[in-house]
């Protein structure tokens, strides 16, 4: 029998500090004097009382030790239950937001997909943007924890393959995540607040520079402003691009770089993929652009790299509509939003080093075929790749693509096109963003959707962000009855 009360301490104190950071929200409306800081007030005072009376209820549990069981269990739950709370301001705000689309827009933004139900962006209160944008920033260095400390050991889509990186935690998650969250955390605010500076050096607004800043370093993507980052075309796509791709990397690898180690973050092979990736998508893009639609070089080159940097990465910032550059270009930003960045960083998707594993068991076969006799078999990084490893990416791979098409099959159902419906399912479980079509496309937004295809979704970002087998393994027998 599972015992549950490490599992709601652990989510009762994370809704008590989520309820916590609605004062800040709280405090950036009285300062603007626009009369809706009693929202954050009244969402703070029920998210303290409810996880604070959760967290001493549970109180007499040990956290020293979590069972695997309660590991799985506690790293749905974290990611199910807290957009709960984070929703409250959305509904009670002058938006009168359905709960639906204020669980949606909460689970989006703790997720980092960025997909928005809500338009008029402008005229909102500040502190309402804000803690929007704050949301996807908690989402984002939660991620960088769950994808070094919890996902190595639960041996989810090969990803512990990176177990020893990650440190060795088994029988002290929890004290060794505190340990590991206190180290990358400091790294993170760091890269917040150079591109905070960055953005407000380039002509924005502290507050734009703010929100921008903590959507952009958590690759989540949500804006001030319905144009997105089209309204801050020129210099600020370079350096947004540039600060994509650093939230992009593995963090363990900024961690060794401050201990004084600077050869692993260029000799690891998903950087390089990741650059390599990047670059030859975005001049391909680019040198489309000047012979088809003959722009201008530099015009064509900056907004290539910037918006396939934010679609490959997750972040789905949007500078243009680049349906508009032709059939060719939306199939490109289709298949790159698959692709992911880095293991251990704020991405999302299916994530390079899944790639790389495939395909050097793919070449492992084809050499095995050419010459039979010889023994051969994939590699990741100058190292043999177990078959366990070998045999959870492959799971990973045919699970994302059954999920992706029944949920898309899904949306279909509700009533949606074949575009929207299918970009609409990748968007989700990728966490990317924007997705592609007249409604939800770059210069669009999630709110025409109905209800049932909101509820999908939100369902798709949440299965999609926990690597999709720590979701789908609680609804077997099997969990429950080890």
């Amino acid at each position: 029998m599972i015992d549950f009360r490490p599992v709601g301490y652990v989510i009762g104190l994370l809704v008590t500090a989520l309820g916590a950071s609605m004062l800040v929200p709280m405090i950036l409306d009285l300062i603007y004097g626009n009369g809706h800081w009693p929202v954050f007030l009244n969402s703070a005072v029920l998210s303290c009382l409810s996880g604070g009376v959760l967290a001493l209820a549970t109180a007499n549990s040990s956290t020293e030790r979590l069972t695997l069981q309660q590991t799985f269990l506690l790293t749905t739950l974290v990611w199910a239950m807290l957009p709960v709370f984070g929703a409250i301001p959305f509904v009670l705000s002058p938006l009168s937001a359905t709960p639906t689309d204020a669980f949606f827009e909460a689970v989006s933004g703790l997720t980092t997909t960025g997909s928005t139900v809500f338009s008029g962006l402008e005229a909102l209160p500040e502190g309402l943007l804000l803690w929007r944008s704050m949301l996807q920033w908690f989402g984002g260095i939660g991620i960088i924890v769950v994808a070094m400390v919890f996902m190595p050991e639960l041996r989810v889509g090969g990803m512990q393959i990176f177990r020893s990186e990650a440190f060795d935690t088994m029988g002290k998650i929890l004290p060794r995540a505190a340990e590991i969250a206190a180290q990358i955390s400091w790294i993170y605010v760091i890269l917040t607040m150079a591109c905070f500076l960055s953005y407000l050096s380039l002509g924005m607004t502290s507050f734009q520079a703010i929100n921008h800043a903590l959507t952009t370093i958590s690759t989540g993507g949500f804006s001030t402003t319905d144009a997105s980052f089209g309204a801050f075309q020129g210099a600020p796509e370079y350096f947004a691009s540039v600060f994509m791709i650093l939230a992009s990397l593995p963090f363990v690898r900024y961690i060794q770089l401050v201990a004084g180690t600077a050869k692993p973050i260029f000799r690891d092979p998903q950087v390089q993929a990741y650059f390599a990736v990047i670059g030859v998508v975005a001049l391909v893009l680019a040198v489309f652009q000047v012979v088809a639609d003959e722009r201008g070089i530099e015009e064509s080159i900056r907004e290539a790299l910037f918006n396939v940097t934010s679609i490959i990465s997750g972040t789905g910032y949007a500078s243009v509509d680049y349906q508009a550059w032709g059939a060719f270009a939306m199939v490109v930003f289709f298949f790159i939003g698959l692709v992911g960045g880095c293991a251990g960083s704020t991405c999302c998707s299916i994530k390079i080093f899944r790639y790389q594993i495939l395909m050097s068991a793919i070449w492992s076969v084809v050499r095995r075929i050419h010459s039979p006799h010889g023994i051969f078999y994939p590699k990741y990084d100058d190292r043999r790749v177990s078959e366990e490893v070998l045999s959870s990416v492959m799971a990973f791979f045919v699970l994302f693509v059954v999920s992706l098409g029944v949920l898309a099959v899904a949306l279909g159902l509700t009533g949606l096109d074949f575009v929207t419906a299918l970009s609409g399912a990748g968007t989700a479980i990728g966490n990317i963003g924007p997705g592609l079509g007249p409604v939800i496309g770059p210069s669009g937004f999630f709110g025409p959707l109905n209800d049932t295809a909101k509820w999908l979704l939100i369902a798709g970002m949440l299965v999609g962000r926990l690597e999709l087998m720590a979701v789908y393994v609680l609804f077997t027998a099997t969990f429950w009855r080890a």
